[in-house]
Protein backbone atom coordinates (compact mmCIF):
# COMPACT_ATOMS: atom_id res chain seq x y z
CA UNK A 1 0.00 0.00 0.00
CA UNK A 2 1.69 3.46 -0.71
CA UNK A 3 2.14 5.68 1.84
CA UNK A 4 0.46 8.78 1.19
CA UNK A 5 1.57 12.39 2.05
CA UNK A 6 0.33 15.31 4.11
CA UNK A 7 -0.86 16.93 1.27
CA UNK A 8 -2.89 13.88 -0.21
CA UNK A 9 -4.14 12.68 3.42
CA UNK A 10 -5.82 16.47 4.03
CA UNK A 11 -7.24 16.33 0.36
CA UNK A 12 -8.74 13.26 1.23
CA UNK A 13 -10.29 14.01 4.55
CA UNK A 14 -11.49 17.63 3.24
CA UNK A 15 -13.30 16.06 0.15
CA UNK A 16 -14.11 12.80 1.88
CA UNK A 17 -17.94 14.00 1.26
CA UNK A 18 -16.88 14.66 -2.49
CA UNK A 19 -15.99 10.95 -3.03
CA UNK A 20 -19.06 9.79 -1.24
CA UNK A 21 -21.32 12.13 -3.49
CA UNK A 22 -20.07 11.13 -6.57
CA UNK A 23 -20.17 7.54 -6.11
CA UNK A 24 -24.04 8.57 -4.72
CA UNK A 25 -24.77 10.23 -7.72
CA UNK A 26 -23.02 7.53 -9.83
CA UNK A 27 -24.32 4.46 -8.57
CA UNK A 28 -27.91 6.34 -8.65
CA UNK A 29 -27.14 6.67 -12.47
CA UNK A 30 -26.55 3.43 -13.45
CA UNK A 31 -28.83 1.97 -10.80
CA UNK A 32 -31.28 3.79 -13.00
CA UNK A 33 -29.25 2.80 -16.29
CA UNK A 34 -29.81 -0.91 -15.08
CA UNK A 35 -33.08 -0.64 -13.98
CA UNK A 36 -34.20 1.12 -17.60
CA UNK A 37 -32.68 -1.69 -20.24
CA UNK A 38 -33.35 -4.65 -18.03
CA UNK A 39 -36.70 -4.20 -16.91
CA UNK A 40 -37.88 -1.28 -19.11
CA UNK A 41 -36.41 -2.70 -22.43
CA UNK A 42 -35.35 -6.37 -22.48
CA UNK A 43 -37.99 -7.94 -20.10
CA UNK A 44 -40.65 -5.34 -20.67
CA UNK A 45 -41.81 -5.80 -17.41
CA UNK A 46 -42.95 -2.39 -17.06
CA UNK A 47 -42.74 1.84 -17.91
CA UNK A 48 -41.44 4.03 -15.85
CA UNK A 49 -45.59 4.96 -15.38
CA UNK A 50 -47.60 2.55 -15.81
CA UNK A 51 -51.18 4.18 -15.35
CA UNK A 52 -51.71 5.36 -18.95
CA UNK A 53 -51.59 4.85 -22.62
CA UNK A 54 -48.14 3.08 -24.66
CA UNK A 55 -47.21 6.43 -26.04
CA UNK A 56 -47.15 7.99 -22.13
CA UNK A 57 -45.21 4.90 -20.31
CA UNK A 58 -42.64 5.52 -22.88
CA UNK A 59 -42.22 8.95 -22.49
CA UNK A 60 -41.45 8.78 -18.82
CA UNK A 61 -39.22 6.00 -19.33
CA UNK A 62 -36.99 8.40 -21.87
CA UNK A 63 -37.11 11.15 -18.91
CA UNK A 64 -36.30 8.64 -16.45
CA UNK A 65 -33.02 7.56 -18.71
CA UNK A 66 -32.50 11.44 -18.80
CA UNK A 67 -32.60 11.42 -15.03
CA UNK A 68 -30.40 8.10 -15.04
CA UNK A 69 -27.25 10.12 -17.08
CA UNK A 70 -27.36 13.60 -15.81
CA UNK A 71 -27.07 12.07 -12.14
CA UNK A 72 -24.26 9.70 -13.76
CA UNK A 73 -22.57 12.33 -15.66
CA UNK A 74 -23.23 14.65 -12.55
CA UNK A 75 -21.44 12.11 -10.26
CA UNK A 76 -18.11 11.87 -13.02
CA UNK A 77 -18.01 15.16 -12.80
CA UNK A 78 -17.31 15.08 -9.12
CA UNK A 79 -14.96 12.26 -9.33
CA UNK A 80 -13.06 14.34 -11.41
CA UNK A 81 -12.81 17.16 -9.60
CA UNK A 82 -11.61 15.08 -6.33
CA UNK A 83 -9.36 12.97 -8.43
CA UNK A 84 -7.46 16.39 -9.76
CA UNK A 85 -7.19 17.31 -5.80
CA UNK A 86 -5.42 13.73 -5.32
CA UNK A 87 -8.17 13.28 -3.08
CA UNK A 88 -9.62 10.03 -4.45
CA UNK A 89 -10.36 7.63 -1.78
CA UNK A 90 -11.33 4.62 -3.63
CA UNK A 91 -13.37 2.43 -0.48
CA UNK A 92 -15.36 5.49 0.05
CA UNK A 93 -15.89 6.07 -3.48
CA UNK A 94 -17.66 2.83 -3.96
CA UNK A 95 -19.02 3.02 -0.68
CA UNK A 96 -20.75 5.75 -2.56
CA UNK A 97 -21.81 3.70 -5.37
CA UNK A 98 -23.01 1.18 -3.33
CA UNK A 99 -25.30 3.40 -1.45
CA UNK A 100 -26.50 5.20 -5.03
CA UNK A 101 -27.28 1.72 -5.94
CA UNK A 102 -29.39 0.42 -2.91
CA UNK A 103 -30.76 3.68 -1.85
CA UNK A 104 -32.26 4.51 -5.65
CA UNK A 105 -33.57 0.85 -5.73
CA UNK A 106 -34.84 0.96 -2.31
CA UNK A 107 -36.79 3.97 -2.72
CA UNK A 108 -37.75 2.16 -6.35
CA UNK A 109 -38.98 -0.31 -4.54
CA UNK A 110 -40.82 1.52 -1.85
CA UNK A 111 -41.89 4.78 -3.33
CA UNK A 112 -42.53 3.96 -6.67
CA UNK A 113 -43.70 0.88 -6.10
CA UNK A 114 -45.70 0.71 -3.43
CA UNK A 115 -46.63 4.52 -2.10
CA UNK A 116 -47.13 5.83 -5.48
CA UNK A 117 -47.73 2.77 -7.37
CA UNK A 118 -46.64 4.11 -10.39
CA UNK A 119 -45.75 0.81 -11.94
CA UNK A 120 -44.89 -2.84 -10.43
CA UNK A 121 -41.67 -4.66 -10.70
CA UNK A 122 -43.86 -7.20 -13.00
CA UNK A 123 -47.24 -8.13 -13.12
CA UNK A 124 -47.64 -11.19 -11.86
CA UNK A 125 -50.06 -12.90 -9.14
CA UNK A 126 -47.19 -13.68 -6.79
CA UNK A 127 -46.14 -10.24 -6.52
CA UNK A 128 -44.54 -10.11 -3.17
CA UNK A 129 -41.55 -12.74 -4.00
CA UNK A 130 -40.56 -9.86 -6.87
CA UNK A 131 -40.98 -7.32 -4.11
CA UNK A 132 -38.65 -8.90 -1.07
CA UNK A 133 -35.75 -9.97 -3.42
CA UNK A 134 -35.83 -6.38 -4.96
CA UNK A 135 -35.97 -4.38 -1.71
CA UNK A 136 -33.56 -6.96 -0.01
CA UNK A 137 -30.99 -6.26 -2.26
CA UNK A 138 -31.41 -3.18 -1.69
CA UNK A 139 -30.80 -2.90 1.50
CA UNK A 140 -28.14 -5.37 1.48
CA UNK A 141 -26.14 -3.05 -1.28
CA UNK A 142 -27.05 -0.08 1.72
CA UNK A 143 -25.66 -1.83 4.28
CA UNK A 144 -22.28 -2.81 2.45
CA UNK A 145 -22.05 1.21 1.06
CA UNK A 146 -22.60 2.37 4.68
CA UNK A 147 -20.09 -0.15 6.19
CA UNK A 148 -17.33 1.25 3.47
CA UNK A 149 -17.95 4.48 4.23
CA UNK A 150 -17.98 4.63 7.82
CA UNK A 151 -15.03 1.99 7.79
CA UNK A 152 -12.80 4.86 5.70
CA UNK A 153 -13.99 7.69 7.93
CA UNK A 154 -11.96 5.97 10.94
CA UNK A 155 -8.71 5.60 8.50
CA UNK A 156 -8.69 9.23 7.73
CA UNK A 157 -6.99 11.85 9.71
CA UNK A 158 -9.09 14.85 10.67
CA UNK A 159 -7.29 18.15 8.65
CA UNK A 160 -4.68 19.72 10.11
CA UNK A 161 -3.83 16.67 12.85
CA UNK A 162 0.10 15.71 13.30
CA UNK A 163 1.47 13.32 10.63
CA UNK A 164 5.19 11.33 10.54
CA UNK A 165 6.69 14.45 8.23
CA UNK A 166 9.99 15.38 9.02
CA UNK A 167 11.00 19.22 10.05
Amino acid sequence: MAVMNNKQQTNQSHYSKRNVWSGFLFGVGIAAFIDEVVFHLILQWHHFYDKSTLHIGLLSDGIFHAFGWFATIGGSFLLADVNRRHAFAPVKWWGGVLIGLGGFQLYDGTVHHKVMQLHQIRYVDNLIIYDLVWNILAIIMLLIGLFLVFKMRSRLQPVGSVTDEQP
